[in-house]
This record gives C-alpha cells, sequence and structure tokens, in this order.
C-alpha cells in the first residue's frame, strides 16, 4: 500500500480524500492543516489530523505527500520545504512560473533524494501531455488551448487572497468565434485577449474599496492582466446560491498538415469536461502519487513533471495487463 499524507484539506485536500479511496493501492495516512485540527472533520476514519508544524515527523511514515496548497503563494514556498522530507506532487499551475518553480524544488528533491512532482493536473498536466503529443506527430501546426466555461480555483483563490475580499469565484469563458475558428482548421494567430474572457464574482467584506479590489484583479499579472476581465461585487448568499459548483473544461487542439506540400489537414482535439475541477485534479494527482512512489523505489530522484513520467508507473495493473487489455 502507498501511504499518502494530504497538506491541505480545502476543496483540492477533499478530493484527493476521495481519490485515494478509489485507488487500491493506496490508503490516507495524515492530513495536515494550518487550521485548528479539531475543526476539521475528514471522511476516512481513524486517520489523525494534525497541525502542519508536525508533518516532518511523519517522514517514516507517508510515502507521498501531496500538496494541496494555491500556486499564488503556497505552493512555492511548501514544495521546496517538504520534498525535503517526502515525495510530494503538486499542483502549481502558474504556467510563467514553472521554470523558476521546478528549478526551486529539484535543487531540494536531489539533495533529499527524494521525487518532487509539480504542475499536476489538467492544465498544466493532461492538457500538456497531449499539447506534446500532437506536436510531435504533427510539426507543421499550431496549438491552440481554450479553458472553460468554467471556475479556475488557482485564479479564483487569487482574488481571494486581494485584501478586503472575503470570497470569490472565477470563470474562464472561451469565445466561441475563436473555437469554431480553429475547429475549421483557420491557422490564426490568437492572442490572449481573442480567446478567453474571465468573470468575476466577488462579495467583499464591509467597508473594503471596491475600486481599489477591482483594479487589483484586472491588473494582476499573470492571472487577469492579459484578459478582457469583468468584476461583478455580489453578496455572499448570492454566491453560495448560484456560484458554489466548481465545473470547469476545456479543448487542446492541434491544427497541422501532413504530405510533401502539406496538401492534408488533420484536427487532434482533446476536450474535457468536468463537473467537479478539485475531484478530477485531485484523481490526477493521486495517479502521479503513485508514479512519484514507484519512480523513486527505482532510485530516480529530482523534480518531475507529468512530460517525465512513463504512462506504466500512473497505472495499477502491471505491464502485462496493460499490453494484453490497454494497448
Amino acid at each position: 500500500m502507498i501511504r499518502i499524507g494530504i497538506l491541505g484539506y480545502g476543496n483540492l485536500g477533499h478530493g484527493v480524500e476521495c481519490a485515494v479511496k478509489q485507488n487500491e493501492d493506496m490508503e490516507l495516512a495524515a492530513v495536515f492543516t494550518r487550521r485548528d485540527p479539531q475543526s476539521v472533520h475528514i471522511l476516512t476514519e481513524h486517520v489523525p489530523v494534525c497541525p502542519v508544524a508536525d508533518a516532518a515527523a511523519y517522514k517514516d511514515k507517508i510515502d507521498v505527500l501531496i500538496i494541496c496548497g494555491g500556486s499564488a503563494t503556497d505552493l512555492p514556498v511548501q514544495t521546496p520545504e517538504y520534498v525535503k522530507y517526502f515525495n510530494v506532487v503538486d499542483s502549481f499551475d502558474t504556467h510563467a512560473n514553472i521554470p523558476q518553480h521546478f528549478e526551486n524544488v529539484d535543487k531540494q528533491a536531489k539533495a533529499s533524494g527524494k521525487i518532487g512532482m509539480i504542475s499536476v493536473g489538467w492544465d498544466p498536466g493532461m492538457f500538456s501531455l497531449n499539447r506534446v503529443y500532437a506536436n510531435a506527430i504533427l510539426p507543421d501546426g499550431k496549438d491552440y488551448t481554450f479553458w472553460g466555461k468554467g471556475v479556475s480555483q488557482g485564479h479564483s483563490d487569487a482574488i481571494r487572497r486581494i485584501n478586503g475580499v472575503a470570497d470569490a469565484r472565477q470563470y474562464t469563458i472561451p469565445l466561441p468565434a475563436a473555437l469554431e475558428a480553429v475547429r475549421n482548421g483557420e491557422a490564426l494567430e490568437l492572442s490572449t485577449r481573442e480567446k478567453h474572457t474571465r468573470e468575476c464574482f466577488v462579495v467583499a467584506k464591509e467597508g473594503a474599496d471596491l475600486s481599489r479590489i477591482e483594479k487589483e484583479i484586472k491588473e494582476m499579472p499573470n492571472y487577469f492582466a492579459d484578459y478582457d476581465t469583468t468584476v461583478h461585487f455580489i453578496s455572499q448568499e448570492e454566491l453560495d446560491a448560484n456560484h458554489s459548483g466548481i465545473p470547469h473544461g476545456g479543448f487542446v487542439i492541434r491544427s497541422g498538415r501532413s504530405g510533401w506540400e502539406g496538401e492534408n489537414r488533420h484536427i487532434i482535439e482533446y476536450s474535457l469536461k468536468l463537473d467537479s475541477n478539485p475531484e478530477f485534479t485531485a484523481s490526477v494527482l493521486a495517479a502521479y502519487a503513485r508514479a512519484a512512489y514507484r519512480m523513486n523505489a527505482e532510485g530516480m530522484s529530482g523534480c518531475k513533471t507529468v512530460l517525465d513520467v512513463a504512462p506504466v508507473y500512473l497505472c495499477r495493473q502491471s505491464g502485462e495487463e496493460l499490453r494484453s487489455h490497454m494497448l
């Protein structure tokens, strides 16, 4: 059994707990929280909920620690720190900062002899794999990625961290005309702003400066600055009634050509439609936790991404079973 620890028990941590239950070769060993452990009620019986400060003491009791913090401020600190003690998996999703995050985690992971698996989820993650496969197959072509319509956990978390914000949900919305044109094989050069809009529903704390909050959201680099962004200020009751779900999804499309003169056109499309963004992300994290455990058991260490992991490491089935039933 692969002993899994969870650091952070929000929507993503809860999803990881559910994913562990569905994987017969895994068991939940401990949950670590920054909240009062007595206030955190998990679903798995007889599993301790501990303060984050106690995590290092579990280094011999946990095979893989899945870190469920936010990309804005948590994971850049937590992943390099906890890879000193555990094989770790995170869902760091600030694309522009992945190279620096990789470097920071790689240094600590190589020193400790552990695996630090970063940027695991569906984008970055499953979408990344499909972009790479499609590029390898159709070198003469263009990539297009569309997200939504759906709630982005990372972007919503980034808004909630703004001073004066009590709660928030952010929807990423693909522009239909751009999506249809790409599916028709048109070789377009689309800017970030021409592919998506962002819509934010924000609950402000009493007395907060709404103009300042809106300005901070719209000018936030790597999150909103490059998009047409709409901000709505609503009550907590309205947010709870109309925006409590966390759906998401999207499309990765490669439009390419083959033949001596590029005379034949091909479209590769991979899509996801998710009822629960965090639960699906958590399911991907669990699969890559298995990979981290197996790779480390074979003597590998350092930082890894989904691009470094062979599919056989992800599956419960043996190589023989996969060749018989999946290949």
